[in-house]
């Protein structure tokens, strides 16, 4: 089968070296523009771009697919990048957390006769979470168990029928970067059955998503990461595992900001439980206590400014050595 892929972050370079071990030749490859990262704000290439380099494969980078663009670069860029889309040959097209919609005079490309039409990973169990930040939103909601869908797509944000599912359980302990690392490896499964049953000539089943249950995972903001203690631990917890490793969570101690990028519920009460929210209780063998508006909460990984990350315990032994009670504002 020869594929047209389109995909920026390493969840999606991870299911492009799968499809390229299982055999199929990668054509085209379309991801984001490099951007600016790092202390010295050097151009850094994506995960995607950067493995389509080491296989030799062809690499647009527009930064938009609008043909009718109102900014003359970019329609110029959009009419570029359709045209040799148009010119080239091609079984199907998968698309995998690019960044970019795919209008539908891209889709009708995909579509034509003779090929099997475009294809995307998504990291949830549609219709719910549709959108950019399905894993983070997850366990930012609490929800037991999630999974991936490979979805026909049409013009639709996410609304494509279903052709592949697979769900999996989250775990209390579960942060958005293991749980990426556990769908980013169910995704490259799921699109490498599919394209193998399209290239045996296999029927897909198409399921349309249901009318219920729909929900929208909007783009994570890093003010989302800072910590408010009024809340209940148990939301405090679900957000500190949601926002690793982005944006990560903070809070701000003695003037000082704090990252904070793992967590978990205390096991048992604690004393003081009259205390002010964001107040440090005590610690465990290598977790902080610390109350909040409903509860307690076990911060267990911090990091300081300047510093690595580290247990909580020993990242905050100052705090814990002073006699009067530190509290996070």
């Amino acid at each position: 089968m020869k594929i047209v892929f389109a995909g920026t972050p390493e969840f999606a370079a991870q299911a492009m070296r799968a499809i390229d071990a299982a055999g199929h030749q990668i054509v085209l490859v379309l991801t984001q523009p490099d951007r600016r990262a790092g202390r010295g704000m050097h151009l850094h290439a994506s995960p995607v771009k950067t493995f389509a380099l080491e296989k030799n494969i062809s690499v647009l980078q527009p930064s938009t697919l609008k043909r009718n663009a109102t900014e003359v670069a970019k329609k110029a860029e959009a009419e570029s990048a359709y045209q040799k889309l148009a010119k080239l040959e091609f079984d199907a097209m998968v698309v995998v957390a690019y960044g970019l919609l795919l209008p539908q005079d891209v889709l009708d490309l995909a579509e034509k006769e003779g090929r099997f039409g475009c294809f995307n990973i998504h990291a949830s169990l549609l219709p719910r979470w549709r959108g950019a930040a399905p894993i983070q939103r997850a366990i930012e909601a609490g929800d037991k168990k999630t999974g991936v869908c490979i979805m026909q797509m049409d013009a639709g944000l996410d609304t494509g029928d279903v052709v592949l599912r697979q769900e999996l359980y989250i775990a209390k302990e579960e942060t958005s970067a293991s749980l990426h690392d556990r769908l980013a490896d169910m995704g490259a499964s799921l699109i490498v059955q599919t394209l193998n049953a399209l290239d045996a000539r296999h029927a897909l089943v198409r399921s349309p998503q249901a009318k219920d249950g729909v929900s929208y995972a909007d783009k994570i903001l890093k003010s989302e990461g800072e910590i408010n203690w009024q809340l209940s631990a148990n939301e405090i917890d679900r957000r500190i595992r949601a926002f690793n490793p982005f944006p990560g969570a903070s809070a701000t101690l003695g003037g000082e900001p704090i990252k904070i990028f793992n967590s978990a519920l205390a096991a048992q009460t604690l004393p003081r439980q009259s205390a002010a929210p964001g107040q440090i209780l005590g610690a465990s063998e290598t977790g902080v206590y610390v109350q909040c508006g409903d509860g307690v909460v076990e911060l267990t990984e911090v990091q300081r400014p300047g510093g690595k990350r580290m247990n909580a315990k020993l990242g905050l032994h100052t705090q814990l050595e002073q006699k009067e009670a530190s509290r996070f504002d």
